[in-house]
């Protein structure tokens, strides 16, 4: 039996940039809190959270791991994140597990936008937030200033907890301790009068005994109002720390187990029961005797243990022998070994309460974003998705050796149920299979992962872009289908009418009179319709954003049968799109690009080449400047040596899928030529 029980444990999530010393800092506390004997480092290779071949080559963390230490009868679950945008998806998947996300900022580097997103997010989920600034003790960090940048980024309510002392050696505590000592800047009274008059604006009885009766607070009675602030986003709590030499490491250790909520302190988690507009909030609470509620929000393949679903326990209690269905599953299955994970370890326990971050293994029915209950009183509860990045970077892979193609669809489907941010598709028209995930590095990474964990050799190629064709205007089309082979024959006549409709969508609309077309022969309309919208009527590319309305046609009580009506369905739809101006779309992206500000006026140069505009310049620390705007796809090909080449190396840049536009009339002229639509038989 675990020693700790729901209201003794802490969630918490360190995110942001990467270099921020995210991982470090985890061993360290590890370290601090006696759960490992000594503190392994980024650079050998050794620490509990980076295990991976490929984090350990890169000196960089590329997934979400899991660790936990008890300290001072409190239990904190520590999640590592990886501070590159290309595997942001998998930092956001790892929100909900947690009451709070600690966002880590490098001293030397200050704030960059991977440290803004995850603040956003945070907040937008309603997470509890601290700000952690790590590397104090680096040579030329201007704290004070620094602090400045935060609160003037993030709002006032960013306030410390601690200062640094002796030029970022020690820290000096500003809460539980307000007679202090000497401090870098500012002063301990000072910092603590700024916490205290913060937290008490949210508990009016509170600041009537501070303003009125002058009484100096202690930090049990500022307990409540303290946690009623960070769940209001009122106060986000600064902590500086060194994880590198240990300063600051107590003071945030007993932060984390004195200040930061547990899972009944935290906003509740949002979870819904149904689908879309008819879906309803409902209350999951973190008893231990209610019926289990439990999320997956990740899965991971294990050499060894096979398939592994780890999930966070919201209510109710786990143990081996539970028997858990999945959604809305009919069929449960059987909790066999129930684990914690320590990094690579996987730690075998007899219970997980409400709160804690379990796992599971070889349960082949488990899937990214699942709910598990014990009952079928919770079926079709979900929990409120967290929104993933559009995965806009693509390559076209193929086996090189001839009988890979099994192993190969092997890997890509266990990768894809790993990766929030990756996507997975065959393009029927273009014949191949496309990999997609935000960046050149999220690629890379999961290309090597295809050969080394699945020895599958592929090759890459740009991919097809994902055009898409629609209409401009209202049209009618009709086609007569009449075939006679010799016996019974092949007739039906359909009339309809085309309109475009906002989005990305298709609606059909069955407005036939008098038995015109029987009932029965509609759904083969729509079918014919339908593949029609899937091939393409002009280029070869998925239609999209129509309305087909069907409004008149004729039939034989004898010929009239489904194949025919199919065939007229298609035909008459082709007549009615090439009379409504069909045109193909192109997807264009929001792109930022990170660059030194001296390479700005060639970055923004190179955009209006590619037929993109600029909406926006940000000014960043270190002489750096974020350019924002929007771009086709087709034209960032290879963009990444182009960037390489134009800032020297310094560049960097993310995108994300905005909208569609029509290509310029040249291209869409190009397109058509090259398509050859599949011969049909009138």
């Amino acid at each position: 039996m675990p020693n700790y029980r729901s209201e003794d444990i802490r969630n918490i999530a360190l995110v942001g940039q990467a270099g921020g010393g995210k991982t470090t800092l985890v061993e360290a506390l590890l370290h601090k809190g006696g759960a490992i004997a000594t503190v392994g480092t980024v650079e050998k290779g050794n620490t509990v959270c980076d295990y991976e071949t490929q984090e350990q080559q890169l000196q960089h963390t590329l997934d979400v791991s899991f660790a936990s230490v008890d300290h001072q009868g409190r239990h904190i679950n520590l999640v590592d994140t990886p501070g590159f945008p290309d595997f942001i998806g998998r930092s956001i998947s790892a929100l909900p597990a947690v009451e709070t996300a600690a966002v880590t900022i490098d001293a030397q580097l200050g704030i960059d936008h991977m440290t803004q997103r995850m603040m956003e997010l945070a907040g937008d989920r309603g997470l509890c937030r601290a700000i952690l600034v790590n590397k104090i003790d680096a040579d030329g960090v201007d704290l004070q200033a620094l602090l400045g940048h935060i609160r003037d980024a993030f709002g006032t309510e960013c306030l410390p907890l601690n200062l640094p002392a002796n030029g970022g050696q020690s820290v000096v505590d500003c809460f539980f301790r307000p007679s202090g000592g000497d401090t870098d800047f500012s002063s301990v009274e000072e910092a603590h009068t700024q916490i205290v008059d913060q937290v008490v604006e949210v508990d009016e009885e509170l600041m009537e005994i501070y303003l009125e009766q002058g009484e100096e607070l202690s930090p049990e009675q500022l307990h409540d109002p303290f946690e009623k602030a960070l769940r209001q986003g009122h106060l986000i709590p600064v902590c500086f720390v060194s994880a590198q030499s240990g300063a600051g490491l107590e003071q945030l250790l007993e932060v984390l187990t004195r200040l930061m909520p547990n899972p009944a302190e935290g906003n509740p988690p949002p979870f819904l029961k149904g689908e879309g507009a008819d879906a309803t909030a409902v209350e999951v609470v973190p008893d231990p005797k209610k019926h289990v509620v439990a999320h997956v929000f990740k899965v991971s393949f294990d050499p060894f243990a096979g398939k592994l679903g780890i999930f966070r326990v919201h209510q109710g209690t786990v143990t081996p022998n539970t028997q858990l269905y999945i959604g809305d599953g009919r069929k449960p299955f059987k909790v066999g070994h129930l684990f914690k994970l320590q990094g690579k370890e996987h730690r075998e326990i007899n219970v997980g309460v409400p709160g804690d971050i379990c796992a599971v293994s070889k349960v082949d029915d488990l899937h990214f974003d699942a709910v598990l209950h014990d009952s079928h009183d919770e079926d079709y509860y979900h929990l409120q998705s967290m929104i993933c990045p559009a995965p806009m970077f693509g390559l076209a892979v193929e086996i090189k050796r001839r009988g890979d193609e099994k192993k190969l669809s092997d890997a890509l489907h266990k990768l894809d149920e790993e990766d929030p941010c990756l996507v997975v598709e065959h393009n029927a028209v273009a014949n191949e299979t496309v990999v997609r995930g935000l960046g050149d590095l999220h690629l890379r990474v999961i290309l090597e992962k295809i050969k080394e964990r699945f020895n599958v050799d592929v090759d890459t190629r740009p991919p097809s872009i994902a055009y898409r064709e629609t209409i401009r205007s209202n049209a009618e089309g009709h086609h007569r289908h009449k075939k006679q082979t010799g016996g019974a024959g092949q007739f039906g006549e359909v009339f309809l009418r085309v309109q475009p409709v906002e989005g990305t969508g298709f609606e059909f609309e069955n407005k036939v009179v008098g038995g015109a077309i029987p009932s029965q022969f509609i759904p083969a309309v729509e079918k014919g319709v339908r593949q029609t919208m899937q091939e393409g009527a002009i280029a070869g590319y998925p239609m999209q954003g129509i309305k087909v309305s069907v409004y008149d046609g004729k039939h034989h009580p004898v010929d009239s049968k489904e194949v025919a009506f199919v065939a007229a369905g298609k035909k008459a739809f082709m007549d009615a799109v090439s009379k409504a101006g069909p045109v193909v779309m192109e997807p264009v992206v929001n792109i930022e690009i990170n660059v030194p500000s001296s390479a700005m006026g060639d970055i923004t140069g190179d955009l209006s080449g590619k037929r993109g505009r600029v909406n926006g310049t940000t000014a960043l620390p270190n002489n750096r400047i974020s350019i924002e705007g929007q771009v086709p796809l087709s034209e960032l090909g290879n963009y990444q040596s182009k960037l390489k080449s134009i800032t020297g190396g310094e560049g960097s840049y993310t995108i994300d899928f905005s909208h569609y536009d029509p290509v310029p009339p040249r291209v869409q002229q190009e397109l058509a030529a090259a398509f050859k639509p599949r011969d049909e038989e009138d």
